[in-house]
């Protein structure tokens, strides 16, 4: 029983050794980002991101391995956030109606974060190619999409298929308008609107 309290200690200094950690991660990406919007992706530099985080370049090479190690975790980041964002609408008990309101949510996320944005879908470093892994848990962020329209399949809404079908259906038709919306042809989110809801609508079945 005397050894409760040392473990205890250190559990909690283990605890505060992760927060700090997460902390300068957080900011580390924050500032890596930050400058990629602001300068460009020139300006990522390992050296210049430390400086503007207040650590050492050995702490950035220790949590991100390398330039390339870095692109991917803001890759990754920008689709955490971007799950973070779908889940945060509050769930209906009618899976179609929440699967509307999964739409305007989507459309919130990509404006809210155009760092990352550009970085997700626009391949804002040129040469950086994410990894398999990375690509997988990317799409896993849809993974309440597909959660959604299986639920409205089951209650009869939409047709009887792949539910990843109909979602990649509808992600492809939203980046599009996202796209044109982003780069000044769109003024705003009507027509994004009309292409999901068309989306939508063939893939719509009888009920019962």
């Amino acid at each position: 029983m005397t050894t409760s309290a040392p473990l205890g200690l250190q559990g909690a200094y283990l605890l505060g050794e992760r927060t700090s950690h997460d902390r300068l991660r957080g900011r580390t990406l924050e500032v890596a980002v930050t400058l990629l919007t602001r300068e460009g992706p020139d300006s990522l530099s390992m050296r210049r991101i430390a400086t503007e985080a207040g650590c050492s370049t050995t702490v950035i090479y220790t949590m991100f391995g390398s330039r390339e190690g870095l692109a991917e975790a803001l890759y990754l980041e920008g689709f955490e956030r971007f799950r973070r964002f779908l889940e945060a609408v509050p769930a209906r008990k009618d899976p179609f109606e929440y699967l509307t309101a999964l739409g305007p949510a989507y459309r919130e996320a990509c404006l809210a974060e155009p760092g990352f944005y550009t970085l997700m879908f626009e391949r804002a470093i040129p040469g950086f190619e994410p990894s398999e892994r990375a690509r997988t848990l990317a799409r896993a962020a849809l993974n309440i999409l597909d959660r959604v329209i299986s639920d409205c399949i089951s209650a009869g809404y939409l047709v009887p298929t792949q539910p990843r079908k109909i979602a990649d259906a509808l992600w492809a038709a939203a980046q599009g308008a996202i796209s044109l919306e982003r780069a000044g042809h769109l003024r705003d989110g009507r027509t994004y609107e009309a292409v999901t809801t068309a989306t939508i609508c063939c893939y719509l079945a009888g009920k019962s």
